[in-house]
């Protein structure tokens, strides 16, 4: 199997994560519309999640998934300026098999555990 380019990788990734994006807002949308016609006492209902909670939970996702596009965006920079691939911390270049794993990864797997 052809590996993939770095910018297949990272278009194939973006659009994951934005399809990603676009459910969690939906879902949070109708979190926020379900609550507005119910009136359950939700926060006193031992055996169900609290509307609040799904809705933080929901928002939480979300800004995870729109920092992950964020960092993929930034990949696709440092593609175009030439410096994809390369370790942020020691200059070393980062494996093929951990950006086919992780696209958007600054660090190599040395200082990704030096962090650590």
């Amino acid at each position: 199997m052809a590996r993939k380019s770095p910018e297949r990788l990272l278009a194939d990734q973006r659009t994951e994560v934005q399809h990603r994006i676009e459910s969690l807002q939906r879902h949070l949308t109708s979190i926020v519309e379900s609550a507005t016609w119910t009136s359950n006492d939700d926060e006193h209902d031992p055996e169900g999640v609290t509307i609040a909670y799904e809705r933080a939970q929901t928002q939480g996702l979300l800004t995870d998934a729109k920092a992950d596009l964020e960092a993929l965006d930034e990949a696709v920079r440092r593609v175009e300026d030439g410096t994809y691939g390369q370790c942020q911390r020691c200059g070393k270049r980062i494996t093929r098999e951990r950006l086919e794993a992780l696209p958007a990864a600054k660090l190599c797997i040395r200082c990704t555990s030096a962090r650590r």
